[in-house]
């Protein structure tokens, strides 16, 4: 699936205006912030993004500048995300909550955009950012709260696989993908744990995901490209969302401009209902944190909470209905 590049830039501004125009673009594409340069008129700027997967891949060329995320701002914010960041052309630093950070060129940082931060952009602005859910990084990193503005050394280890990945995932990429959008961002996920200081043992969701996606793309000569196409969105979108409480088809429906019935008839076209797909993707994410160590410090409770099972006696349900045991005998079962 490919996607359209949307683009901000200070060009299609008068001198004068461009900065003005930046603050506007960089709240209009990120969140709101505010920004200053000591650029004068010779400032400019531009901003590419494009979604991939659950994730948005944004591209920041430009003068030196300075980023703030005020209180103000976030209590302005209807959506909040972490972001993760890398610089490959010069040095530059970043702070967020007490804790400051001097960052190397390829170095990788995590940003939490509910919390204050500053970033100062010397002698340019130009940036990866990538814009990750919190739910999302939440099923990654047990403890991602506590890893903002912490240095990854883009040099060695797997923090220099990190860097080299995120490198990679440009907007011209994300709107091309070169693999299916939700491999690359599962990998992405993954590189991000072991960068984290501790090795990712997957419990099968990537196999998992890619036989799920290959069943439903094998109902497709049964069925027209573009109603094959449309399963997929539904599909994304659910697996996206899927630790959202209370989700439904009516409101995945709604979201991609779509009627609840046309959403359950391409589900039904390859066999499967919302709530078997739904339930699909919570489990593959709740085998996963079960079977990860780092998540021992959560409760039952509180994974079927991040997979959006907000009742304990339901989620054990689920999960020995779907995955043949109990949560902690899948914990015991999964370490062997």
């Amino acid at each position: 699936m490919t996607h359209t590049i949307q683009r901000w830039s200070t060009d299609a501004v008068p001198p004068a205006q461009r900065l003005d125009y930046w603050v506007g673009a960089v709240c209009e594409g990120f969140l709101e912030m505010d920004v200053t340069s000591g650029a004068g008129g010779s400032f400019g700027a531009t901003l590419e993004s494009a979604p991939l997967g659950p994730l948005v891949v944004n591209q920041v060329r430009g003068s030196a500048q300075d980023v703030y995320r005020t209180g103000r701002a976030i209590a302005h914010s209807r959506h909040n995300y972490y972001y993760l960041l890398c610089k490959t052309d010069a040095a530059w630093s970043m702070a967020q909550d007490e804790r400051c950070a001097r960052l190397l060129p390829g170095d990788v940082v995590l940003v939490d955009s509910r919390r204050r931060y500053e970033f100062h952009f010397l002698p340019s602005a130009d940036t990866l950012s990538l814009e990750l859910p919190t739910a999302w990084l939440d099923a990654w990193l047990p403890d991602a709260g506590n890893q903002v503005a912490r240095r990854i050394d883009g040099q060695a280890g797997w923090g220099g696989v990190l860097s080299g990945f995120v490198r990679q995932l440009t907007p011209q990429v994300a709107a091309r993908p070169p693999l299916p959008a939700e491999l690359l961002s599962d990998q992405l996920g993954s590189l991000l744990a072991l960068a984290f200081g501790a090795v990712q043992e997957q419990g099968g969701q990537g196999g998992q995901g890619g036989q799920g996606e290959r069943a439903a793309q094998g109902t497709s000569g049964a069925t027209s490209e573009a109603r094959a196409a449309l399963r997929r969105r539904v599909l994304d979108a659910t697996r996206d969302l899927h630790a959202e409480p209370g989700l439904t088809a009516a409101s995945v429906a709604r979201g991609l401009g779509l009627s609840e019935r046309s959403l359950h008839r391409c589900l039904g076209e390859s066999g499967t209902t919302f709530a078997t797909a739904l339930a699909g993707f919570r489990m593959q994410a709740a085998r996963r944190m079960l079977a990860d160590a780092r998540f021992d410090r959560l409760s039952i409770a509180q994974i079927g909470c991040r997979v959006g099972l907000a009742d304990a006696s339901h989620f054990v349900r689920q999960c020995r209905k779907h995955l043949g045991a109990t949560p902690g005998e899948l914990r015991r079962l999964l370490r062997h």
